[in-house]
């Protein structure tokens, strides 16, 4: 029998490696992984939560707020103008028009180009996540900071941050879709690098302008990325059942 090319041998063994890491991630390592997170995120955000409740975080908020303002003038943040402008752009990448602006883009592409399910999937996950910020904000019902003058209007509670917290379920949500649709390790990386970075500036944007204390923002984070881990593992599940589009699918044109 005549022997098999060695290319052809090369490509086989590459393809059932690829299927092989594919099956891990979703049966065994990518499942794993999500749920750790949302258990140790899930349990920081509740466990701070309670800490806030008792008053253990207010000396650590009032230092970390008055630290970033002017002694002499509290109603002035440390910094040059254009510092405090710049984190009035910043925070608005994480307002509801933001998130809803990126969200509907991010569906609308999806959509037309043959991912529906997944699309839907998306509008559940970033909408679901909105809802359960609103009722996080009535539960709690904490009072903005009236510390330091705020930098900017805001309308609802403080704790968890909102900004934050959608921050977090949106962009690591997004980047973490967009990782997927590109084989080469170093567009995953600089796409889930942004992502976080994002989501870490809005942060730190709501604390700079006063208008959230320190741990409303830590509060959301931890919400925020446990409930885009959640939304991870649902999603490996979906595809394992064949759901929602599997890895395969994103490449396709």
């Amino acid at each position: 029998m005549k022997a098999l090319p060695s290319t052809y041998r090369n490509n086989v063994l590459v393809s059932r490696a690829n299927d092989l890491r594919l099956r891990l991630r979703l049966n065994e390592v990518g499942p794993v992984i999500a749920l750790l997170a949302v258990s140790l995120l899930g349990y920081g955000f509740f466990a701070l939560a309670d800490e806030v409740g008792e008053g253990s975080t207010a000396a650590l908020d009032r230092k970390i707020l008055l630290a970033l303002r002017n002694p002499a003038d509290l109603s002035d943040p440390i910094g040059p103008r254009w510092l405090e402008e710049t984190m009035r752009d910043i925070t608005g990448l994480g307002s509801v028009f933001t998130i809803v602006f990126v969200t509907v883009a991010a569906v609308a592409y999806l959509a037309m180009t043959g991912r529906r399910r997944i699309a839907a999937f998306v509008v559940a996950a970033i909408g679901g996540g909105e809802i359960a910020s609103t009722i996080l904000k009535l539960f709690y019902h904490r009072p903005r900071p009236d510390l330091v003058p705020h930098g900017m209007e805001v309308f609802t509670a403080s704790f968890p941050s909102g900004h934050a917290m959608m921050s977090a379920i949106a962009y690591l949500t997004l980047a973490a879709l967009v990782a997927r649709v590109d084989r080469q390790r170093g567009v995953k990386i600089l796409v889930m690098v942004v992502g976080v970075s994002m989501t870490l500036l809005v942060g730190i944007s709501r604390i700079y302008l006063g208008v959230h204390w320190p741990s409303d923002v830590l509060a959301g984070w931890c919400v925020g990325a446990a409930w885009a881990a959640l939304c991870w593992f649902v999603a490996l599940q979906l595809q394992r059942r064949g759901e929602v589009e599997t890895p395969k699918a994103f490449t396709e044109s």
